[in-house]
C-alpha cells in the first residue's frame, strides 16, 4: 500500500488513518480518486449524514461510510450515490455479533485488510458486483464467529463458495492466526492473505472458467475437474511430496488445482501491492560489497498497471531479499519465504495476463 499526503498540510498520510496527526483534519479513503483524501464539513441544511467536501477541490462532495459509526471504516461515499456504505461495506452479507467481547476489535481488523483487498481490485477495474445488482455471482462476504450449539461448538470455515467468501473472525486475534499457522504447517498466514486466497477462487469462476481460459489454466494447473474434497483428503491425510517447491508456491498449492491458482493469486496480489509500496518511498537498493547486479533495483514504475511480468519479477527479488534481511534483524521470520521457480513463474504470468487481458478488454469498451 502506498503512501499518501494530506492535501490540507502535505504530512504523510497512511490508508488505515482517519485523522491527520499535524492538522487534525478528517481524512478518508475516495474510490471514485483511488487515494486518500483530506475532507472539511460542508454546511448543508436537511441532509441525514454529514456533508463533506474535498480539501482544493470543494466540488467533490462526500458521505462517509455508514460503518463509520462503528469505528470500522474509513472510506466515503460520493454525494449522489444510493448507498450509505461505501464499496468495501457494502458487499458485507454478515458481520460479527458485537454483542459479544472482542467482536467489535476483530471486525475492525478484518475490515482494515479487506478494504486493502478492495484497494487492488478498484486499481485493477475488476468486477466486484455487489448483492441485489444483475449478476450470476455477485460478491459476498460473511464475517462470522463460531457458533455455540446443544451439540457444541459449530466451527465457522473460511473458504470461498460461488462468490460468497466467509472468513471466521477469530483469525483476526494474532494467537488464534498463529496457532492455526503452526498447526497447519504454513510458512505464512494473514487476514490479507486469506482475503487475497479466497478472492483469487472468485476470479477463477469470473476471468477462467466464464472467461474460456480453461485449456490454458489446464496446461500450467492441472485439470480442476478432479474430486475437489477427495484432492483435500488426501492433502491433510499425507504430508506434500519433498519436490513441492520446483512447481508450486506453497505446500497447500499441491492439494488441487483450484487451490494452486488461488495461493498463486493471492501471491501476485502481494508482490504488486508490496512494490508500489516500495515506489511511493523511492526506494532503490544497490548493496555495498556485493557484485551480485540482480539486487539492484529502483522501483521507478507502477506494478499495478506493468504490462509486463518481467518487469515485476525482476524488482522483487532483490526487494523480497531485502525485506527478508531487515526482518532477520528484527529477529522475526522472513517476511516472504517463498522460492519462485521457472513453473510458478509461468503461473504468475497467465495471473498476470488475465488481469492486464480483462484491463484492455475495459479500456476498449470505454473507448467505443
Amino acid at each position: 500500500m502506498k503512501l499518501f499526503a494530506c492535501q490540507g498540510c502535505g504530512n504523510a498520510i497512511h490508508f488505515e488513518n482517519s485523522i491527520c496527526v499535524a492538522c487534525n483534519r478528517r481524512l478518508g479513503f475516495a474510490p471514485d480518486q483511488k487515494t486518500m483524501i483530506a475532507v472539511e464539513p460542508v454546511n448543508a441544511n436537511n441532509m441525514p449524514q454529514a456533508l463533506f467536501a474535498a480539501i482544493g477541490a470543494p466540488e467533490r462532495r462526500y458521505f462517509f461510510c455508514a460503518n463509520v459509526e462503528r469505528s470500522v471504516c474509513n472510506w466515503l461515499v460520493p454525494e449522489g450515490e444510493a448507498h450509505d456504505l461505501c464499496q468495501s461495506c457494502r458487499h458485507n452479507r454478515m458481520a460479527p455479533d458485537l454483542t459479544l467481547p472482542g467482536n467489535q476489535e476483530r471486525w475492525a481488523r478484518i475490515e482494515q485488510a479487506k478494504r486493502q483487498l478492495f484497494y487492488s481490485l478498484l486499481i485493477w477495474s475488476l468486477p466486484m458486483p455487489c448483492p441485489g445488482e444483475d449478476a450470476q455471482e455477485p460478491l459476498v462476504f460473511d464475517l462470522l464467529g463460531d457458533v455455540q450449539t446443544d451439540e457444541g461448538v459449530k466451527p465457522i470455515l473460511t473458504g470461498h463458495d460461488f462468490g460468497l467468501i466467509t472468513l471466521n473472525i477469530a483469525e483476526a486475534d494474532d494467537d488464534v492466526r498463529e496457532q492455526r499457522r503452526v498447526a497447519m504447517h504454513e510458512p505464512y498466514r494473514t487476514l490479507i492473505g486469506h482475503f487475497r486466497h479466497e478472492i483469487g477462487h472468485y476470479y477463477w469462476d469470473l476471468l477462467v472458467r466464464d472467461g474460456g481460459r480453461l485449456d490454458e489454466f489446464r496446461a500450467l494447473f492441472g485439470d480442476e475437474r478432479a474430486d475437489y474434497e477427495q484432492a483435500l483428503k488426501t492433502y491433510y491425510a499425507n504430508v506434500a511430496p519433498l519436490s513441492w517447491q520446483a512447481s508450486f508456491i506453497s505446500s497447500y498449492a499441491t492439494s488441487h488445482p483450484w487451490e494452486d491458482f488461488a495461493e498463486t493469486w493471492a501471491h501476485y496480489m502481494h508482490i504488486v501491492d508490496t512494490l508500489e509500496t516500495a515506489r511511493s518511498f523511492g526506494i532503490s537498493l544497490t548493496p555495498r560489497h556485493v557484485s551480485d547486479k540482480s539486487l539492484q533495483v529502483a522501483i521507478d514504475f507502477n506494478a499495478y498497471r506493468s504490462n509486463g511480468i518481467a518487469e515485476i519479477l525482476a524488482a522483487w527479488t532483490p526487494v523480497s531479499v531485502a525485506i527478508n534481511s531487515l526482518s532477520r534483524s528484527l529477529g522475526q521470520a522472513d517476511a516472504y519465504p517463498f522460492v519462485l521457480s521457472q513453473t510458478i513463474v509461468r503461473k504468475l504470468t497467465f495471473i498476470h495476463q488475465l488481469i492486464r487481458d480483462h484491463a484492455a478488454q475495459g479500456e476498449t469498451r470505454a473507448a467505443a
